[in-house]
């Protein structure tokens, strides 16, 4: 049976993706074959695995950083909210069903809780079959009060599976000891013994100046103190769901890109190459911002979860116009997945599958038509990128549920190398201006992303690698942990 330990935190995005992450590689580095684990994920970010499911996208980067390739069983739950009020539920890989947050979360929920958690637990028992050591990540808080009855993310799951705890809190956020001491104060008795100490995150200054806090801490819950991470600035990793919209300060750079972000964005991640890239000014603008505000070389469309919605949006928002006179002074567009729907002549819904409103028309810049179908298409996929006057290998994933037809003849952009044929995907406009492509991942090979910024009207000298500064940044944090948390203990934990 597999050593195992949870990590929790006080409040979302108190750092415990980032957590689970560096265990994750300090655990791989010591050639220690080892797992992430999420129960239940609610992100709009997601992965395709190679056993053909989707994941969220923070339990790829999990198992990136713990050296596996990716599964289902990472994260046997995924919650993909659609609107306000509904969310698509992922069942080991699969969508299941659209429920509504009132059905899920309360009284008429239990019983999909219960169904819920059995698959949680098969997924986290094959784990346990295989792997020496599993990293388990919750959701948001173990005390949100309204959401413990049939809790399957954090305490719920804890108690299941009787694995030690260790919460985590973000002192960058103010209040941490009340965070430490409230979150605690409002577990079962059961589940405060299950907690084995804390690790407090983002911690800027002197150290010395927050022992009296930390001698408090430890003598008022009887918990010790496992670690002080420090804010580490300048960290750049694939976010779990959270837009990074501040802007990264650059020099001299030559090329300016916006994404569009509407209600429902998906895997933004997409463009953290472009985001990070030394040559590139990048900024997500929100449909509600001035496009006058923001001069631009090329404007790109990133997926969605409600395609028909965000496209109505988008059409009600000054951007509408903006990319109409955009094309006409000659910039780019860039659309991805739904991005790429929408710039198409028409998208139906005649299941139903994101909303009531059958059918809508596209933006018309591109010759396609799509439906959306019950069926989501996952797969990894590999071809050529048909850009420019030459083509180049490129690698990625689809993750749609819509399927699209050319209403013409034109040019696409990306040949794919199926087992069993050759598959043509997206559109390369007649004027050149517009790619649209239902590939993720577009970006992340050094010699696509070259090819694109060229064909935007950039040629780079940098060989801008997205892999290698994912890897040096998973190693800062392994080495941090190590060098800031006491890993004895953490390894104590685990083997209790």
């Amino acid at each position: 049976m597999s050593k195992a330990i949870m990590v929790q935190g006080t409040t979302s995005d108190a750092g415990k993706s980032t957590l689970v992450a560096g265990l994750c590689r300090i655990l791989a580095r010591q050639k220690v074959n080892v797992a992430p684990f999420k129960p239940q994920n609610m992100a709009l970010n997601s992965a395709v695995t190679d056993d053909g499911g989707e994941i969220g996208r923070a339990q790829a980067l999990q198992a990136i950083a713990a050296n596996q390739s990716l599964r289902i069983d990472f994260n046997p739950i995924l919650l993909k909210p659609s609107s306000d009020k509904t969310a698509q539920v992922i069942v080991q890989g699969k969508a299941l069903t659209t429920l509504e947050a009132k059905d899920f979360w309360g009284k008429k929920g239990l019983q999909y809780k219960a169904k819920a958690m059995e698959a949680v637990l098969d997924s986290y028992e094959r784990l346990q079959q295989e792997f020496d050591a599993i990293i388990i990540e919750g959701a948001g808080s173990p005390a949100e009060i309204n959401l413990r009855e049939g809790d399957i993310a954090n305490m719920g799951f804890a108690e299941a599976a009787d694995c030690p705890v260790i919460i985590i809190a973000d002192i960058d956020k103010g209040g941490v000891f009340a965070h430490l001491v409230g979150t605690l104060e409002l577990l079962s008795k059961s589940e405060q013994a299950r907690v084995k100490g804390f690790v407090i995150n983002r911690f800027r200054g002197e150290i010395s100046l927050l022992q009296s806090g930390l001698n408090w801490l430890e003598q008022r819950t009887g918990k010790p103190v496992l670690g002080i991470l420090p804010y580490l600035n300048d960290l750049h990793l694939d976010a779990e769901d959270a837009i990074p919209l501040n802007s990264i300060t650059k020099t001299q750079t030559k090329l300016k890109v916006v994404v569009l972000v509407y209600p429902r964005i998906s895997n933004h991640t997409d463009f953290e190459p472009l985001r990070l890239h030394p040559d590139v000014e990048f900024q997500y603008v929100r449909l509600t911002d001035d496009p006058a505000d923001y001069p631009t070389d090329v404007i790109i469309f990133p997926g969605t979860k409600n395609v028909i919605e965000d496209l109505q949006a988008l059409k009600a928002s000054k951007w509408n116009d903006a990319i109409q006179k955009h094309l006409r002074y000659g910039g780019k567009v860039i659309g991805i997945c739904g991005g790429y729907q929408m710039l198409g002549e028409s998208i139906s819904d005649p299941h139903e599958i994101e909303t009531q409103k059958g059918e809508v028309d596209g933006l018309g810049y591109l010759p396609i038509d799509t439906q959306l179908q019950p069926e989501k298409h996952l797969k990894n996929v590999k071809g050529q990128l048909l850009v420019g006057d030459k083509t180049v290998e490129v690698t990625g994933y689809e993750i749609h549920c819509g399927a699209s037809s050319y209403t013409q003849n034109c040019q696409p952009a990306v040949k794919l190398n199926d087992a069993d044929n050759t598959q043509l995907d997206g559109v390369i406009s007649n004027d050149g201006q517009i790619l649209g492509t239902y590939l993720h991942g577009l970006f992340d090979q050094p010699q696509a992303l070259a090819t694109i910024l060229k064909w935007a009207g950039f040629s780079s000298n940098i060989e801008f690698n997205i892999e290698k500064i994912r890897e040096q940044q998973l190693n800062r944090i392994a080495d941090t942990i190590e060098k800031y948390c006491d890993m004895k203990k953490i390894n104590q934990v685990m083997s209790t």
